[in-house]
C-alpha cells in the first residue's frame, strides 16, 4: 500500500513539471510560430500550457522571457510589414497567454501586458494580428 501511495505520488509530481520544450527559448518560440494560425507547440505542449500555477518562479520567468523576446522580434517585423506573417504570429502568441490568464488564475497578466506592450507598433485593426489573436486564443 506504501508503495502504491509513493507511486501516485511522485506521478503527480511529474504530472506538474514544466514540459521541457517550453524552456527552450525564444529561437524555439519563434519556430514554432512558423506553423500559426496551425496549433503552435513547443515539442507538444501548447503555449498556453507554458504557463501555470503550477510553474515554479525561475522556470516562469525563464518561459517569459522567451515569449517577451519572441514578441520583441516579431514587433520589429510587424512594424516594417504590418499585414505580414509576424504580425500574425505575434497575434497568436498573445493570443495564446491570454487562453493561459483563464486556465491559470492569472498567472500570465503580467506577461501579457508586457507582450500588449511589444504589438503596440502593430496599426490597430491589422486583419493579420486579430487573424492569429483568435487562433491563439482558441488552440494556443
Amino acid at each position: 500500500m506504501l508503495i502504491a501511495c509513493l507511486a501516485l505520488a511522485a506521478c503527480s509530481q511529474e504530472d506538474e513539471a514544466t514540459p521541457s520544450g517550453c524552456l527552450e527559448g525564444r529561437d524555439a518560440v519563434l519556430e514554432a510560430l512558423k506553423v500559426a494560425p496551425d496549433p503552435v507547440t513547443l515539442e507538444g505542449t501548447p503555449l498556453s500550457e507554458c504557463l501555470s500555477d503550477t510553474t515554479d518562479g525561475g522556470e516562469l520567468q525563464e518561459i517569459g522571457a522567451a515569449y517577451v523576446g519572441a514578441a520583441a522580434v516579431l514587433g520589429d517585423r510587424s512594424a516594417e510589414q504590418p499585414d505580414g506573417t509576424a504580425t500574425l504570429q505575434l497575434g497568436y502568441l498573445l493570443g495564446a497567454v491570454k487562453r493561459s490568464e483563464a486556465g491559470a488564475q492569472g498567472v500570465g497578466y503580467e506577461l501579457g501586458r508586457r507582450l500588449e506592450a511589444e504589438a503596440a507598433r502593430v496599426p490597430p485593426g491589422s486583419a493579420a494580428f486579430t487573424l492569429g489573436r483568435r487562433a491563439g486564443e482558441k488552440g494556443g
